[in-house]
């Protein structure tokens, strides 16, 4: 036995992990099953670190990048380690296991000046579908929130008194995430938007359709790509940007790391050091313009 559905259903309902990272994980724990079983083991026991490693040598090998092992690697991490909780086997085979190596991937980010023109250079309709596609494109950028997260915002997650929003994100951890003076105004004129069109709509969810339903991860991804690339000639324009955008701007400006950890809703100060190489290119730019030996 495998037990890949408890396993699925585990990081789904008890975790609660993202549709999307629930989809990712069955498809990378379907190739790895489906490998092992040509290996002849017929039990989830029988799996050793060699097999994970033959398993993961084989995906370098049909073109797979090095990153993209790596992620299908942390997948098995959690995998075994859920069967080790569960005591359906002994030992973890993962523990002997390391990763290939991989170059390190700075964070693609909008300027400021492209984002500053995408507010106020292009045109949103007044009614309640341009208001809806400028929110979206506020919220990420003035909260650097994850396109999962926007989406399952609801209306009493926003309060408007202290400017905050209760944010449920990875691995089911709450947050606050304050917001500034301008975006509580937008907030406020997009809710009373929102009550004028859809009035007695008794859905939650702060973002809704022009048909009074929930938004969609795609629908997400075409608001944010069409306009980026209206400002914008980065070669990635989807929501993860504009998170990447926001990280990346306040730390330009000088914010603590640890505050924008906290605010990214990062678990690790790890993950967000990946911000300061554009706060140090930044402050050589500085230097460059203002000392006088360096504009020699």
């Amino acid at each position: 036995m495998f037990y890949e559905e408890s396993f699925l259903q585990h990081i789904a309902l008890e975790r609660r992990l993202s549709a999307h990272t629930v989809a990712a994980y069955s498809s990378d724990l379907e190739d790895f099953l489906q490998f092992i079983r040509t290996q002849c083991l017929t039990s989830v026991a029988e799996v050793r670190h060699l097999h994970i490693r033959a398993w993961a040598a084989g995906q370098l090998q049909r073109g797979v990048s090095a990153r993209s092992v790596n992620r299908r690697l942390s997948c098995l991490k959690t995998y075994f380690k859920y069967l080790k909780a569960r005591g359906w086997i002994a030992q973890d085979p993962m523990r002997k296991v390391l990763g290939p190596k991989t170059g390190r991937r700075l964070p693609v980010f909008v300027p400021e000046r492209e984002m500053e023109a995408l507010f106020t250079h292009i045109s949103f309709s007044s009614d309640y579908g341009g208001q809806l596609e400028r929110m979206l494109l506020e919220v990420f950028y003035g909260t650097g929130l994850r396109s999962s997260e926007l989406l399952h915002l609801k209306v009493s997650d926003v309060d408007m008194g202290r400017m905050t929003l209760s944010v449920l994100g990875k691995g089911g951890r709450e947050r606050v995430v304050p917001f500034a003076q301008y975006l509580a105004d937008a907030l406020a004129h997009f809710l009373r938007l929102r009550a004028e069109t859809f009035p007695g709509n008794a859905e939650p969810w702060l973002f809704l359709s022009k048909k009074g339903e929930q938004i969609k991860p795609s629908f997400v991804y075409r608001v944010v790509h069409r306009y980026l690339s209206a400002v914008s000639s980065v070669e990635q324009r989807s929501p993860h940007v504009l998170r990447h955008t926001f990280a990346t701007h306040l730390s330009n400006q000088g914010a603590d790391l640890n505050a924008i950890k906290e605010l990214l809703g990062h678990s690790s100060l790890a993950a967000t050091q990946i911000y300061t190489h554009n706060s140090i290119g930044r402050l050589i730019e500085v230097y460059e313009q203002a000392h006088p030996k360096g504009q020699d």
